[in-house]
């Protein structure tokens, strides 16, 4: 079952959603295990949905749920709370990485665009040595050169 065949659109679509169950075979809930169609252990969003249904309508312990679709205690309340915030969207799992320049601060920004001042055509890799030696964060040269588009785009001073 946690094999994925290559013409298994339904594994696909989920793998391309983020919602591919990295874990179907931990999924012991006779619901999913019994043959019935309609129940997917490969499917993240219906596991965990099925799990907090058994939970809150046929009054099923938090620790038997979990144990039963594969989940920690932990992992319950966190997707119970994400649930009763927004819906069932809520159950899908976030997209993994940051979401923003987060290593581009503002006095990085400042100590580029008081690089480029002095030095208008300096190009992306002199300016990743800069913010190493004297701030000693690591970043990548396509990052530096996106960071400095966004300014740009923003209407602020290209540095």
């Amino acid at each position: 079952m946690s094999t994925i065949q290559p013409d298994d659109t339904k594994a696909a679509s989920l793998r391309r959603h983020h919602a591919l169950n990295p874990r179907p075979a931990d999924v012991a809930d006779p619901a999913f295990s019994d043959g019935n169609s309609f129940f997917d252990a490969r499917d993240l969003v219906q596991v965990k949905y099925e799990m907090l249904r058994r939970v809150l309508h046929e009054a099923q312990p938090v620790t038997d749920a979990s144990r039963a679709f594969g989940f920690s205690r932990p992992s319950y309340y966190q997707a119970q709370a994400a649930f009763a915030e927004v819906g069932l969207p809520g159950l899908l799992p976030q997209r993994p990485g940051p979401r923003r320049a987060h290593k581009l601060s503002d006095a990085a920004m400042t100590v580029l665009e008081e690089a480029i001042t002095l030095e208008p055509g300096v190009r992306p890799a002199p300016l990743v040595a800069l913010l190493k030696e004297r701030l000693g964060i690591v970043v990548h040269p396509r990052s530096v050169e996106r960071a400095l588009a966004r300014r740009s785009k923003k209407g602020l001073q290209k540095p």
